[in-house]
C-alpha cells in the first residue's frame, strides 16, 4: 500500500496544471488533492515570463482566429481577468495597456475594415485607429526612418486603454497555489517529483517519480507540456499522436518603443504566430519582438539535452508523420518561413533579417535598437493526427475515460488555462462521484 494517496494527482505545476489544482480545491468537495511538479518551483518552463509573451488572447486582435474561436477564446480570458480582480491582483501580475492589430498596405487594412464590422460585435470595446489615431496611440508605428509618415497605407483595430491584457502567469501559477493551499487542507505539493511512470492498478494509478518517492490516486491529469505525450506513450495511449516542437525566440528593445501591444495580420497559410511586439513587464516596459519560430528537436528549452531522446521517443516517426512534414513544406510560403525563422537563430547574420520584418511595426527600428534575447522563448508541442496525418493546431487532450487524462496545450493554453480546468475538473468529479460547485464557479470566474 502506498501511503501518499490521493483522490486526484495533477502531474505539472505550470499554469495548466497549478489552475486545475486551485479549482479542485476552490469548486470541489474532493479531499485529497496532490500536485507534483519536476522542478524546484512552479511555472519555471513554458509559463515563465521570459518563455512567452506575457499576453491574454482573448481573440480581438489574433487574426488566424474564427469568430468561433475567438468567441471561445474570449470566455476562457475573462475568467484570467476575473480570478486576477477577485485577489486583487492588479498591477502587480496583471496589468492593463493599449492594443492593436495593424493591417499595412491596401489589402492588409481592407481586410482589417471587414474584421472589425464583423468582431465588433463581440468585443464591445473594439475600435478602427486610422493613421492620424496609430500616431497619437503608437508614434513609432507610424514614424519612417526618414522621421516623417511611413507612406503605405495604415490601419488598426484594437482597444486604446483600460482592459487587462498582459499576465506574469509564472506569479500567476504561484498565487493559484497559494489560493488553493488555503482552501483545502488537503491540497499537498511536491517540488523535485519527476514523475518517471504511471501505472494502473485496480481502480488506481501509482506513480512513480526518478527519485524514488511513490505515489497512488484515484484520478490523474497530466498537464506536462510535450511531456504529457511522452507520459501517455509510456502507458499506450495516443499512439495515433506525434510531436513537433516549436521554439519561439524574442528580440528585445533598449528603450521603450512601444506603449501597448502592436500585433501584425497572420499569414492563413502558417500554422505559428505572426511577430508582434509587447511591453515585457519584467523589464521595465522595454519592447519585446517576436516570436520566431524554429522547430527544435527537443521537448524542453535550456534545460539540456536530455529531452532530446524524449522527443525522438515520441516523434514515432513513420510514413504518417512523413507526409505532414512533406505537405507542410511543399507549400513555399512555409517552406521559406521555416528556411527564415532557422536563420533568425544564426549569430550576425539573424538581428539583421529580424529587423527588415520588424519594421513591419516600427518602420525606423536599426541594428543597434534592439538584442536577441538570451535565454527567452520557450518549447510549444504541436500535435501530429497521424490517423487524420494533419498537423492539430491548438490544444490536444486525450482522455482515457479511465480516470487518467492527458493535455497538450500550446498557445493560448495559458490564456485558456481556468477553462481548461473547470473542464477537467467537472471530469475528475464526474468519475469519482464528487461535486463540482458549478453554481460557485460561475459567479466568481464567468458572470
Amino acid at each position: 500500500m502506498v501511503s501518499n494517496h490521493y483522490d486526484v494527482l495533477v502531474v505539472g505545476g505550470g499554469i495548466s496544471g497549478t489552475a486545475l489544482f486551485y479549482e479542485l480545491a476552490r469548486y470541489s468537495d474532493i479531499e485529497r488533492i496532490a500536485l507534483l511538479e519536476k522542478y524546484p518551483a512552479c511555472a519555471t518552463l513554458n509559463s515563465k515570463g521570459t518563455s512567452n509573451s506575457q499576453t491574454i488572447h482573448c481573440g480581438d486582435i489574433e487574426t488566424n482566429y474564427t469568430f468561433q474561436k475567438a468567441k471561445s477564446v474570449k470566455k476562457s480570458a475573462d475568467m484570467i481577468v476575473k480570478y486576477g480582480i477577485m485577489h486583487g491582483y492588479e498591477n502587480k501580475f496583471m496589468f492593463a495597456h493599449q492594443k492593436m492589430v495593424i493591417g499595412v498596405g491596401e489589402a492588409e487594412s481592407a481586410g482589417i475594415r471587414e474584421r472589425f464590422e464583423k468582431f465588433k460585435e463581440l468585443y464591445t470595446s473594439l475600435e478602427i485607429f486610422e493613421k492620424d489615431r496609430i500616431k497619437r496611440i503608437e508614434p513609432m508605428v507610424v514614424q519612417a526612418a526618414d522621421g516623417n509618415d511611413r507612406k503605405e497605407e495604415l490601419v488598426a483595430m484594437g482597444v486604446s486603454g483600460g482592459e487587462y491584457t498582459t499576465v506574469d502567469f509564472e506569479q500567476m501559477s504561484n498565487s493559484l497555489v497559494k489560493h488553493a493551499k488555503d482552501e483545502s487542507k488537503g491540497a499537498d505539493v511536491f517540488f523535485d517529483a519527476w514523475v518517471d511512470e504511471i501505472k494502473k492498478d485496480g481502480d488506481r494509478y501509482l506513480v512513480k517519480t526518478r527519485d524514488g518517492r511513490k505515489f497512488s490516486a484515484n484520478y490523474v491529469v497530466v498537464n506536462a507540456g510535450a511531456h504529457s505525450l511522452y507520459l501517455a506513450h509510456k502507458m499506450g495511449h495516443g499512439l495515433n499522436f506525434s510531436c513537433l516542437p516549436i521554439a519561439g525566440s524574442f528580440y528585445m528593445s533598449k528603450k521603450h518603443l512601444l506603449n501597448g501591444k502592436v500585433y501584425t495580420v497572420q499569414n492563413p497559410k502558417l500554422p505559428f504566430a505572426a511577430i508582434h511586439g509587447d511591453p515585457d513587464i519584467l523589464a521595465d516596459g522595454l519592447t519585446r519582438f517576436g516570436p520566431t519560430a524554429l522547430v527544435l528537436p527537443k521537448l524542453e528549452r535550456y534545460h539540456g539535452n536530455a529531452s532530446v531522446i524524449d522527443f525522438i521517443k515520441i516523434l514515432r516517426l513513420d510514413k504518417s508523420v512523413m507526409k505532414v512534414f512533406l505537405t507542410l513544406l511543399s507549400d513555399s510560403d512555409i517552406r521559406n518561413y521555416v528556411l527564415k525563422n532557422f536563420a533568425f537563430e544564426i549569430p550576425f547574420i539573424n538581428k539583421i533579417l529580424f529587423v527588415k520584418d520588424a519594421r513591419k511595426i516600427v518602420p525606423s527600428l536599426g541594428l543597434d535598437d534592439i538584442c536577441y534575447a538570451n535565454n527567452f522563448g520557450g518549447v510549444r508541442p504541436q500535435v501530429i493526427d497521424k490517423e487524420k496525418k494533419e498537423l492539430m493546431l491548438g490544444e490536444a487532450s486525450i482522455d482515457t475515460s479511465e480516470g487518467i487524462v492527458f493535455n497538450m496545450t500550446p498557445s493560448p493554453g495559458a490564456t485558456s488555462c481556468l477553462a481548461n480546468a473547470c473542464r477537467d475538473a467537472k471530469k475528475a468529479c464526474k468519475f469519482l462521484g464528487k461535486r463540482f460547485y458549478e453554481d460557485k464557479f460561475n459567479a466568481e470566474l464567468v458572470n
